[in-house]
């Protein structure tokens, strides 16, 4: 249940979420590839998701009844798998095996490969038709599941988002959430330069969603924008969640470079520091 967030459970997610930038560093830093900015924003939200808010089972990840979460934006899937690989679907160990040659774990989702991913992404732009797809069927066969779906500000360049987002709206899918990582970096620069998106709350509102914009690195807003969106039942809900890109580590923080790049071994070795130095802070 996404209710009944005690103190000790907040400090327990705020660690978990530190937990996964520190395994996300590890992971990137072994592959010498990847995406560091994005994958350390959404700790916190993956954290909530996997140790809080999804109905899912590490033991049985097929279970008809779960919830689903897509990842449109699958470059950030470092944060997925660590948070997955904490929460007991595959040992920490594998994660060491991320963009490798034969490895589950490749530079996007692969659903057949890892179960518990629900979908395979790649081209930016699908992942809302994706979650759109599945909450009809949820309709359809009556089911009581929610579908959660994650997406890039920088994908919502694509027009098939915005199709997408008009369908849902017009549909009234209240089974559905959207979650925007709003972190205003691309791999070219600022979002805001490469292609406004401004003023995208009111964009949403006129497809007839219901918009929550949150703090999407405080934890504890960010569930409680999940009550709200579980408790709309006539259309669609987005939340515009405001993250720090490279959260947690302060050279790589709101710097766009670090969209697509991995940290060399000195890099690591200073960004772990910083994250260990957080953790005592959290446990203090």
């Amino acid at each position: 249940m996404v209710h009944n967030l005690s103190e000790e459970k907040l400090k327990d997610l705020k660690l978990k979420a530190n937990k996964i930038r520190k395994l996300v560093i590890e992971e990137l830093s072994e592959a010498k590839s990847g995406h560091s900015a994005g994958s350390l924003g959404m700790a916190d939200i993956f954290s909530a998701f996997y140790f809080h808010i999804l109905d899912h089972n590490p033991k049985n990840p097929n279970y008809e009844e779960r919830d689903r979460l897509i990842l449109s934006n699958g470059h950030i899937c470092p944060v997925r798998y660590a948070a997955m690989a904490l929460s007991g679907y595959f040992p920490l160990e594998e994660l060491k095996t991320l963009r490798k040659f034969g490895s589950r774990l490749q530079g996007h989702p692969h659903r057949t490969s890892l179960p518990g991913t629900e979908t395979t992404s790649g081209p930016l732009g699908e992942g809302l038709s994706q979650g759109i797809g599945i909450a009809l069927t949820a309709n359809l066969d009556n089911k009581k599941y929610h579908t959660y779906v994650i997406a890039s500000d920088g994908e919502h360049e694509e027009g098939n988002t915005w199709e997408a987002a008009m369908f849902a709206g017009k549909n009234k899918l209240s089974n559905l959430t959207l979650i925007i990582d709003r972190n205003n970096i691309q791999i070219d620069g600022n979002t805001e330069k490469v292609m406004p998106l401004e003023p995208l709350k009111e964009k949403y509102l006129s497809f007839n969603w219901n918009v929550i914009e949150v703090d999407g690195n405080d934890i504890e807003e960010f569930i409680f924008a999940i009550e709200n969106a579980l408790s709309e039942k006539s259309k669609p809900t987005v939340i515009i969640a405001q993250t720090v890109p490279g959260k947690g580590v302060s050279f790589m923080e709101n710097d766009y470079l670090w969209h697509g790049k991995a940290p060399n071994q000195e890099e690591t070795e200073k960004a772990l520091l910083e994250l260990n130095a957080i953790e005592r802070k959290l446990n203090a």
